[in-house]
């Protein structure tokens, strides 16, 4: 299984990305800010780092060139600044590539009978929203994120 880190503090992002990969068979790790960041990526030494240039308590170039310093992992940027002036730091720093947000991620499943906005976490059948408890939700999660495939209790119990 191919593992991402996430170095991103916006939780809802975090959130769509960790749903969105873990759906698509990657193992994923996140961090809220560059430091953790560095100490993830050497500790779990991830396929790819997808790092956003403002996390909060370090510049994301200098997350990069700490990371070039002792790993060739791909990294992309993640970032709101759409400047050409912000790009060409992150890339001359090491940084493989550079998407802008927002960009789109698959965060509503729907079906003829019910839809499931992951990121609102919001779930409707015929127009009218379903009340569900946290647990109810988060059960409803691992499941629309792993159509086709069985989910055992054990795994269900596991989950965070």
């Amino acid at each position: 299984m191919a593992r991402v880190l996430v170095a991103e503090n916006d939780p809802q992002l975090v959130r769509a990305l960790v749903i969105n990969m873990q759906a698509r068979q990657y193992g994923v790790g996140a961090a809220p800010e560059g430091a953790t960041a560095l100490r993830l990526a050497a500790a779990s030494q991830p396929d790819v780092v997808m790092l956003d240039l403002g996390v909060p308590d370090m510049d994301g170039v200098d997350v990069i060139k700490a990371l070039r310093a002792w790993t060739r992992v791909p990294i992309l940027v993640l970032s709101a600044r759409p400047a050409s002036d912000e790009k060409v730091p992150a890339l001359d720093a090491g940084a493989d590539d550079y998407a802008t947000k927002p960009f789109s991620g698959t965060t509503v499943i729907a079906t003829t009978d019910f839809t499931v906005d992951l990121l609102a976490k919001r779930a409707t059948r015929d127009g009218r929203d379903v009340r569900l408890t946290p647990t109810e939700w988060h059960l409803l999660e691992i499941l629309v994120c792993s159509p086709g495939r069985l989910i055992t209790q054990k795994q269900l119990l596991q989950e965070d």
